[in-house]
Order: structure tokens, then C-alpha cells, then sequence
């Protein structure tokens, strides 16, 4: 296990990923208590993994990145994070059937 203690961090584009996708289940779906569970879901897989975020395999990538990316799957969603020294960055929300590949 690690000792290491990690800060986390937000990016804008994770933010806006996650409150597309909640308005959509909320007001399109017409299902907001679907919606708050998949904040709480997603707010609890990321503080899990902020105790051990490098514990686990990169993610696959044919682009050259200076940080690998990271997974952690919630259902039918994806949140990517890189780990910068002592942060875990969280940086996308997506939706899996959608082609990963353009979108990272």
C-alpha cells in the first residue's frame, strides 16, 4: 500500500462533462434522483482512488503523453485522471459507448 497522500484536483473539462451528463439524465430523462446518484457514485469511485491512484494499470493510449492515464470505470461512464507528482488530475467524464479514442 502506499504512505503517499495525493491532492486532488479538477479539471474544467471533467466538470463540464459531468454537468452535461447530469442535466441530460435529470431534465431529458426526467429522472433527477438517477442523476444524484451518479454524482455520489462518481464523487465516491474518485476519493476510493485518490488513497492508491497509481495501484492500478494505465490506460492504453496511442497518442505520446507526458502523464499515462488512468480509468476507473462507474457504471456506463469513464473518469480519466493522470497523476502529477503528489496530484491525481482528474480530467474527463465519459460516456462509454462513445469512441474514447477522439475524445482523450
Amino acid at each position: 500500500m502506499e504512505n503517499r497522500k495525493y491532492t486532488l484536483r479538477y479539471l474544467p473539462g471533467f466538470q463540464e462533462d459531468l454537468i452535461e451528463c447530469v442535466r441530460y439524465i435529470s431534465n431529458n430523462l426526467q429522472n433527477p434522483v438517477a442523476a444524484e446518484k451518479l454524482i455520489n457514485d462518481v464523487e465516491a469511485a474518485i476519493l476510493d482512488r485518490l488513497e492508491c491512484p497509481l495501484s492500478f494499470k494505465p490506460y492504453p493510449s496511442s497518442r505520446n503523453r507526458e502523464h499515462d492515464y488512468y480509468r476507473i470505470n462507474i457504471r456506463n461512464y469513464s473518469v480519466f485522471y493522470v497523476v502529477i507528482d503528489d496530484i491525481m488530475e482528474v480530467r474527463r467524464f465519459i460516456y462509454n459507448r462513445r469512441d474514447l479514442t477522439k475524445m482523450l
